[in-house]
């Protein structure tokens, strides 16, 4: 079995290949480290190693494990990957660098009203339900130009990208080239798309940040 460390190799070497593939400088992607399941000693070699920006799917377990780490590793980055809940936008914004799931007014709402009471607000990702999958969170793709302009003008946040999760049992890559049009026309820079299974066809649509999982941590039990 290959360690944590020689499996972080295997895919930083893929990633570094699918930049070059694509035609991208290299490091132009950044890589997630999605730590969902995985207790802090898991984590740690990783940390010693240099890595610093990792995901995770709940607040309440982010919050079970990260104060300390973020505390011992200077520069640790928190993305929240999962869904949000409007009574947990305090307790992420006191942890999370980014949140990957802005995904409705309300939301954007309690974003707001928590920067009125001077709480810094994380870098925000727009999750677009890119497959119109009922069981899946997110804005539809035709929904999303209107659900910026309301983030913008009626709330007053400045949202940097949109992210996406394919259905799995489709290709990925038109459902990455729709999200990067989205993108594009309305002027957003950060493209959080591409797992485990399909990270690389992600780098060759333009994904600036991949979330990976067990490819790096093993299977979750």
């Amino acid at each position: 079995m290959l360690s944590v460390l020689e499996r972080l190799a295997e895919v930083r070497s893929r990633i570094a290949a699918a930049e070059k593939d694509a035609g991208r400088p290299a490091g132009s992607v950044k890589l997630i480290i999605v730590t969902k399941t995985f207790p802090a000693n898991a984590i740690e070699p990783l940390l010693e190693h240099g890595e610093r920006a990792f995901g995770e799917n709940r607040v309440q377990e982010a919050h079970a494990k990260w104060p300390a780490l973020k505390e011992r590793y200077d520069g640790t980055e928190l993305h929240l990957v999962g869904s949000l809940q409007t009574n947990k936008v305090k307790e992420a914004l006191l942890l999370c660098d980014v949140v990957h799931a802005l995904d409705r007014d309300s939301l954007a709402a309690e974003f707001a009203k928590a920067r009125e009471r001077g709480l810094a607000l994380p870098r925000l990702r727009v999750q677009v339900n890119i497959g119109e999958e009922p069981q899946k969170s997110g804005v539809a793709p035709l929904d999303v130009d209107a659900f910026l302009a309301s983030c913008r003008e009626k709330y007053g946040l400045t949202v940097e990208g949109l992210m996406c999760i394919p259905p799995v049992d489709e290709a990925p890559a038109p459902h990455f080239a729709l999200l990067k049009k989205i993108a594009d026309r309305n002027g957003l820079t950060e493209l959080s798309m591409g797992m485990s299974a399909d990270f690389e066809t992600a780098i060759a649509f333009g994904a600036t940040e991949v979330r990976i999982g067990s490819s790096i941590m093993g299977e979750r039990h």
